[in-house]
């Protein structure tokens, strides 16, 4: 049985990369609300304590008896996490008299725990709070501080329960990865062995137990996720997986084609639909974003249901549903996480489909689907492409949809990142793409003036996409983009280049 860790979540901006550390560490965890009761302590082998914006002196404070578990599991309580511990336990947490947010230095460390083994003092951490823990409970010790949080760590004396104030999540705590390593390797004694190998063993022997001898259909969308879902299924159980790939007419240039040539390598059975006219025609005179989304997805959905009823023996329905996914589902309806997600973010599928869900990478993070991807033997270039939004070019073109300006749009794309990747930039960027505006500008082209389109350029870098900078490609590369599109495509006379981030802007323009 796979050794869990049990992350509950009190709300904090930093959960989900608590998750990614922990499994940075080969070891599997899992996250769920504080106030969810789907979960077994007797499935963990440890537990960890989520931070929060909320304060443990507050009315509306979050709130859990734990207990039952202190003493039982390994626990470790991080900021919120800590103050709770301490609050409940007889401690004393009021607000702190200056708030601490950013770089601290340990101080006073006790190198004789096993938490901070091999961490010196002066060690940088992040913190982030305006709380602090002002007497620490009965039958605890202090095994560290900073300048100005005395109790910065803490240990319940005979049981390995931690509080921590800072947050080792973080890049910005340098020995964070090691204190959570300590925790879970010195102290709870995990084996460190959740690796891309022992995944795809071990999921394809589940999808084998669990399909039998059913068939199964999966939307593809040339996506990573999809992808590799697809590849794992079709590991487990060949032939009886059947793909459907829909053109909606708001595809990169000539990438319907080369997914469905990429495909064949894989031995994949992928059926090509080419609906683009249909989805340009449903989208004319449409110009309200929500709106294009929403009929981009009806349409999809329409297309789908009638391909997938083609296949007469088919029991399940295949989704690339990834661990993020789950985890705001599970936040948002509190009770259900298992919910069927929206396709590409554009519209959810029928709930009469009558189909049965299976998704085997629910369980993993965007950079590990991109490792299986790898174990797989699925190349680096397509693990690694950017991400491209469901909607398409629907999604980049401002204001209503038409074939003419999605044509324009996707010669300028391809320009574009056809010299991302000729200059190595391609894979320093998370996300690069073209945008149409629907406005023309003046130009001159050799004698003449020239009243065409405008071209917006946006590349952006960024680790989970929650927050994202703008990427500071060179000058002289801006300056080839540009005049390739202007001097390649005569109805573009002007392009700019999105030095926006994210917040306050978004990544994708609608």
């Amino acid at each position: 049985m796979q050794e869990k860790v049990l992350i509950l979540d009190f709300g904090s901006q930093y959960t989900q990369l608590i998750a990614r550390r922990v499994r940075e560490l080969n070891i599997y965890c899992e996250i769920f609300p504080f106030n969810n009761n789907k979960y077994k302590i007797s499935d963990y082998k440890a537990l960890i304590l989520s931070g929060s914006p909320y304060s443990v002196r507050s009315e509306d404070s979050l709130k859990i008896n734990i207990d039952k578990i202190r003493g039982v599991l390994p626990v470790l309580g991080i900021c919120y996490g800590a103050q709770l511990l301490a609050h409940n336990s007889g401690g004393v947490v009021k607000a702190s008299k200056t708030r601490e947010y950013g770089r601290a230095n340990l101080q006073s460390i006790d190198n004789t725990n096993n938490l901070f083994s091999n961490i010196q003092n002066s060690s940088q951490v992040w913190m982030s709070h305006a709380d602090t823990i002002f007497k620490l409970p009965p039958s605890t010790k202090r095994i560290a501080s900073t300048k100005d949080v005395e109790n910065a760590a803490f240990q319940f004396i005979d049981e390995n329960t931690f509080g921590i104030q800072f947050h080792p999540e973080v890049y910005h705590s340098t020995d964070g990865i090691k204190v959570l390593e300590n925790f879970l390797v010195r102290i709870a004694h995990f084996d460190q062995d959740w690796t891309p190998n022992a995944f795809v063993e071990e999921t394809v022997e589940d999808l084998k137990a669990k399909i039998k001898d059913d068939s199964v259909i999966l939307g593809l969308s040339g996506g990573v996720d999809s992808t590799v879902a697809a590849v794992l299924l079709h590991k487990a159980i060949g032939d009886r997986l059947h793909c459907i790939f829909v053109n909606n007419g708001l595809l990169r240039k000539n990438e319907f084609e080369q997914v469905l040539e990429q495909y064949k390598g894989f031995g994949l059975n992928v059926k090509g639909v080419d609906a683009g006219e249909r989805f340009l025609s449903e989208l004319e005179g449409i110009s309200e974003p929500e709106q294009k989304r929403k009929t981009i997805g009806r349409v999809f959905v329409d297309v789908f249901d009638s391909e997938s009823k083609l296949v007469s023996d088919a029991k399940w329905l295949a989704q690339g549903t990834i661990y993020p996914d789950v985890i705001e589902s599970s936040i948002s309806e509190s009770k259900e996480a298992r919910v069927i997600k929206s396709h590409h973010n554009v519209g959810g599928l029928p709930d009469d489909m009558a189909l049965e869900l299976v998704e085997p990478l629910r369980e993993l993070f965007k950079d590990e689907v991109r490792k299986i991807g790898l174990e797989l033997g699925l190349p680096y270039d397509m693990v690694y492409r950017h991400p491209f939004p469901g909607p398409g070019l629907g999604v980049r073109i401002l204001g209503e949809v038409k074939k003419e300006y999605a044509d324009i749009l996707r010669e300028a794309d391809a320009i574009f990142i056809e010299e991302l990747h000729n200059s190595d930039w391609y894979h320093k960027t998370s996300q690069a793409f073209a945008v149409f505006l629907p406005v023309k500008s003046v130009g001159v082209v050799g004698d003449g003036r020239r009243y065409e389109w405008v071209i917006a350029l946006r590349a952006v870098e960024t680790i989970d996409f929650m927050t994202a900078r703008w990427a500071h490609l060179p000058y002289q590369l801006l300056e080839k983009v540009s005049n390739r599109i202007i001097n390649e495509i005569a109805d573009v006379s002007r392009v700019t280049y999105d030095i926006s981030s994210k917040p306050p802007a978004t990544i994708e323009w609608e």
